[in-house]
């Protein structure tokens, strides 16, 4: 069994001691959030969370620490997005998507409900973040739609991710 808090302890250690690294590992946690499937088994939001008060008190800049993580998250949800695209219909059926057939049916359902504002909401769901942008490829969303909703939704949840704890830590003057 995975220990989530001991992950989270050692990927925000590394960080702590390698400040330098912090957009690298942002990047990296980031994208493996946004990927299909593999957000599910990567618990890399509470780690981004827990970063953003780290950066701010190892002296790290907010901006390229941000930077790196919406263009993590907005690569993984394009890498979904192709691979939706390219396998249509029959990603359903392929392993190991063909695991989730809940999950992707409550994408599908909230796909059509809210259209391109649900690769927006999406991104702020961990359930929905996995499978969202893999449906708007199965369901052929205009390419340059999506990008324009997924690179919005991924600089806000990178912001929402790191600013508070950042902003809070130089408040607090730590």
């Amino acid at each position: 069994m995975l220990d989530l808090h001991a992950y989270a302890r050692e990927a925000l250690s590394f960080v702590q001691a390698h400040a330098h690294y912090a957009p690298y590992v942002a990047f990296a946690l980031a994208f493996c959030e946004s990927l299909a499937v593999v957000s599910l088994v990567v618990p890399a939001t509470f780690v981004l969370l827990g970063l953003g008060p780290l950066i701010a008190a190892g002296g790290v800049p907010l901006f390229p620490v941000w930077a790196a993580t919406a263009a993590g998250a907005a690569l993984g949800d394009t890498v979904s997005y192709w691979v939706g695209f390219h396998l249509k219909g029959s990603a359903r059926e392929r392993w190991p998507l063909s695991r989730f057939p809940e999950a992707i049916a409550r994408g599908e359902r909230f796909f059509h409900r809210f259209g391109t504002w649900s690769v927006f909401f999406g991104r702020f769901s961990g359930p929905l973040r996995a499978f969202v942008p893999l449906i708007a490829g199965m369901f052929a969303m205009p390419h340059i739609l999506f990008q324009m909703v997924n690179i919005t939704s991924a600089m806000a949840w990178a912001l929402l991710l790191l600013g508070p704890g950042a902003a809070a830590v130089k408040a607090l003057g730590w």
